[in-house]
């Protein structure tokens, strides 16, 4: 939909009189346009357009304090609050930010721009850091909460401020889809002697690329045994509440195209809300769009410390939208709680293929 940056400003706001609550990227989905192009139809108010130095910027969010890193992809929302700490951003393509409490792998290759916003939720001005892709999708959002710093905030907007506040944004077709090759033609019998002989989880991407699979297509292809078992979808609900009940420490990992956020750690407070799933923990908060899990499974993985088991969750297009593992670190084994809960969930929710 093609629309000046006026033009776009009013059907919005039209939307927004007809709907008050519409989320932006709901509106912007509604309107046919990027979120990046409605947020930039604020731009010179109250949206600051920034220079897209995004590693400086990011060096720069430590001395913000206590802030709410949000990462989601279209089905899945996490939420974590704490201290952007060790960054490790001197490599143009991956970034990693490594603490107890935001843990980030960045890829800046699809990362186009970033605004500072001021947005007024329930009366009070709710600021804000975001990043978009190159399609302008967002990719992470920075909020600051009641115990980060305003005036490093102020400093760091001010720093990055760019000179053109001019209404509006470019973007660009990204277009990151992998081609899935025939069963037949992938040498099915070495790529499942790869996956027998992995030493690290992290080596398997590299293995996927090695021989050409998709990860859906590679968990169909996986070794004989139980190195991938698909299960009901049902299995990410029965999971997350056995972790609750049992105080089972897990990982949660969300990504998309420009980012990976993790939670490590307990999950307590479980919600439903219409469709969605929730844990709305205090510093850890995960929305979960329930009916877009339309492929599970319980996928496991050889490392030098043992095993490693985790549930990979996948929309109707075979794009994983979160994914979980038990709380662990290399050089520690897999704890022993959390593969009794995914042995008892994929014990009652295997999927049995037809023959």
């Amino acid at each position: 939909m093609e629309s000046t940056s006026g033009n776009l400003k009013t059907q919005w706001q039209a939307l927004k009189n007809e709907q008050p609550h519409l989320r932006i990227r709901n509106a912007a989905e509604a309107l046919g346009v990027s979120e990046v192009e409605l947020l930039a139809t604020r731009c010179g108010e109250d949206v600051v357009r920034l220079r897209p130095e995004f590693a400086n910027i990011l060096e720069g969010i430590e001395q913000l304090g206590k802030v709410m890193a949000l990462t989601r992809n279209n089905d899945v929302v996490h939420e974590r609050k704490g201290v952007y700490l060790n960054p490790s951003l001197s490599n143009p393509h991956v970034g990693l930010f490594v603490g107890a409490d935001i843990d980030l792998r960045i890829f800046f290759k699809s990362w186009a721009s970033v605004y500072a916003v001021t947005d007024i939720v329930r009366d009070k001005p709710r600021h804000s850091i975001q990043f978009f892709a190159k399609d302008g999708e967002a990719v992470h959002k920075i909020y600051m909460t009641p115990h980060s710093d305003m005036t490093a905030y102020e400093s760091l907007i001010t720093k990055f401020r760019q000179e053109d506040q001019n209404p509006g944004q470019e973007v660009f077709a990204w277009d990151e889809e992998v081609i899935e090759h025939p069963d037949e033609s992938i040498n099915t019998q070495a790529f499942q002697k790869g996956w027998v002989e992995l030493e690290d989880t992290h080596d398997f991407f590299g293995l996927l690329k090695k021989y050409k699979v998709t990860r859906t297509q590679a968990l169909r292809l996986a070794p004989e045994g139980n190195y991938a078992v698909k299960v009901d979808p049902i299995a990410f609900r029965k999971v997350v509440t056995l972790a609750a009940e049992r105080d089972t420490p897990i990982m949660v990992f969300v990504g998309n195209k420009g980012m990976i956020q993790i939670h490590t750690g307990p999950v307590k407070r479980l919600l439903d809300h219409q469709e969605w799933f929730n844990i709305m923990d205090p510093d850890f908060n995960l929305h979960v769009k329930e009916p877009s899990l339309k492929d599970v499974w319980v996928v496991r993985k050889p490392t030098k410390d043992g095993m490693v088991t985790a549930l990979e969750c996948f929309d109707a297009e075979g794009k994983q939208v979160v994914q979980l593992f038990g709380k662990r670190k290399p050089g520690i084994p897999e704890l022993e709680a959390w593969r009794e809960i995914i042995a008892e969930v994929e014990q009652q929710t295997v999927l049995v293929t037809p023959v």
